[in-house]
């Protein structure tokens, strides 16, 4: 026996611990166990039906400002835990304070968003979508389209590098919309998401089944959805692509929205110059999203293009900026960067960076600098590394392989046109940002690639001091993108609760529909 302690499940509205020793999760710069998770032996069918059953009509009982207020609490909940959950994803995340609060912080604004556009919404029941439509001669007899609350369960497979954020940018607008949650964590660092979901459930704010925490193996969870369910994964597109041929979605029609990988873009003006405005937010831009969280998200930039007459002078501008970043024990204050989230994604960034330098050269690598506090045999830390192309167009491998870390590979271009060519290589992508004090070239560069991105973020020098980052996923604006990134959509103000609603059209009496319309809010995304 372990005496490692294990962390429990709450499902079927209680808490439940797992059989057998589970999986052990490990500070990933000490290398020290931290708790166990096990999934074992619970009875999943159980669980889902008290989710769909008793969670769902509480929650469908509610209006959509009632169920804001719920957010509300959470708000408060989280927020009086905050320190207790960053010391979580210190030992767990191997995080410094400033990289956690991109995944802690950003979770309680995604939450108080949400409870404002709930509290929007009032006492309505249900959404309306459009206007009504004539359908006959007479006026008497007319469409009106509306979004009910589906009555299944969301099932929220996460990824391991928002443990927090990851959560609750989903479970929101799911809640919101009057849908039961049951979370399955990412194992490596389900630690921050139990203890959310329990310091909740203690609070006592949902009503039984709102809100559920499987800890541990997935096996199992997908065959428990029905037609009626949704299921939303973020994680490598290996694993999507299970999801998607599960006869759960591919036989049952359950509604499945995918977060995959994805080589997300910067791209700096043809007109630019070494040293000026747009030059140096690109640079910065670049060295953050590099650094920040070690590199470990979905958004980060992983391909930089720069006219061919500014390729040496972005290596070393990128390269210096790089260099002051000192990487190791997050507990440390002299720390910048603190580790990836375990000696498996250690290996599997090294691999990476290895492959991608069989077709790039290597411009600057940190990792010959020693750590801050921390034993490089046992660390899972990862130094910085830019890579380099000055042909691109003969490129393979690096329009193709996301690493997973600190790592960006700089890509020169000959035009604009080029350029865009170079970036739909990704084959869809999550966001792009551009880097120009031309308008102009900004509005080109956005209609060029917005087909092939859920997001084109433009960063110019008057917006410079407020832009919210390439990375920063904001609730407002939609989270998703085609192809390579999976084909999803998440958030973007009311557009989130779509996914959590069923759309029908009521043909019907004008007294009918005014009966009708009396129980829903507009919906204007």
């Amino acid at each position: 026996m372990t005496s490692t302690p294990l962390l429990s499940n709450f499902f079927a509205g209680r808490w439940q611990d797992g059989t057998g020793n589970g999986s052990t999760l490990l500070d990933p710069v000490l290398g020290t166990s931290l708790v166990r998770v096990s999934s074992a032996g619970l009875n999943l069918a159980e669980g889902f039906a008290f989710a769909r059953e008793q969670g769902g009509a509480a929650l469908r009982a509610l209006t959509y400002k009632q169920r804001a207020a719920l957010l509300g609490d959470i708000v408060k909940v989280l927020q009086a835990n905050r320190d207790a959950y960053y010391e979580i994803a210190t030992a767990n995340c191997g995080t410094t304070n400033k990289d956690s609060a991109v995944d802690i912080d950003g979770a309680i604004f995604t939450l108080g968003y949400y409870t404002k556009q709930g509290e929007a919404l009032g006492d309505a029941t249900l959404l309306l979508d459009g206007e009504r439509i004539r359908v006959a001669k007479d006026p008497v007899f007319q469409t009106q389209h509306i979004m009910s609350p589906t009555r299944g369960v969301a099932l929220f497979i996460n990824a391991f590098n928002f443990p927090s954020w990851g959560l609750w940018e989903k479970a929101a607008p799911a809640l919101l919309s009057g849908v039961p949650v049951i979370v399955k964590p990412a194992t490596a660092t389900a630690w921050l998401t139990q203890r959310m979901v329990k310091d909740v459930v203690d609070a006592g704010i949902l009503p039984a089944g709102a809100l559920s925490v499987v800890c541990g193996s997935s096996a199992g969870l997908m065959d428990q959805l029905q037609p009626f369910d949704v299921v939303s994964f973020t994680g490598s597109a290996e694993t999507a692509r299970i999801i998607r041929s599960h006869p759960a979605v591919a036989q049952r029609s359950v509604r499945c929205n995918i977060e995959a990988d994805s080589l997300n873009s910067a791209l700096l003006d043809p007109a630019a110059a070494a040293g000026d405005e747009a030059f140096n937010l690109l640079v910065s831009e670049v060295v953050r999203e590099m650094t920040v969280k070690s590199g470990q998200k979905c958004t980060a930039i992983r391909r930089i293009f720069v006219p061919r007459a500014l390729f040496d002078a972005a290596a070393e501008a990128i390269g210096a900026k790089l260099a002051k970043t000192t990487v190791g024990n997050p507990r440390n204050e002299t720390t910048r960067m603190g580790a990836l989230v375990s000696r498996e994604q250690f290996d599997s960034v090294t691999a990476g960076i290895a492959h991608l330098q069989t077709e790039a050269e290597t411009l600057f690598d940190g990792r010959s600098a020693a750590l801050v506090d921390a034993d490089p045999s046992v660390a899972a830390c990862v130094a910085p590394v830019l890579l380099g192309h000055r042909q691109p167009m003969q490129a393979k491998v690096l329009h193709e392989v996301e690493v997973f870390g600190p790592v960006a590979t700089l890509m020169a271009y000959d035009s604009e046109e080029q350029a865009y060519e170079l970036i739909r290589r990704g084959e869809g992508s999550l966001v792009a940002s551009v880097y120009s004090c031309d308008p102009a070239f900004i509005a080109r560069a956005a209609i060029a690639l917005a087909d092939s991105h859920g997001r084109v973020h433009a960063i110019s020098p008057d917006v410079a001091a407020m832009q919210s980052g390439h990375g920063n996923v904001m609730p407002m604006s939609l989270h998703g993108g085609p192809g390579r990134a999976g084909g999803g959509e998440e958030l973007g103000g009311l557009r989130a609760l779509g996914f959590y609603h069923r759309r029908s059209a009521v043909q019907g009496s004008t007294a009918a529909l005014d009966v009708l319309m009396a129980s829903g809010a507009p919906f204007k995304p």
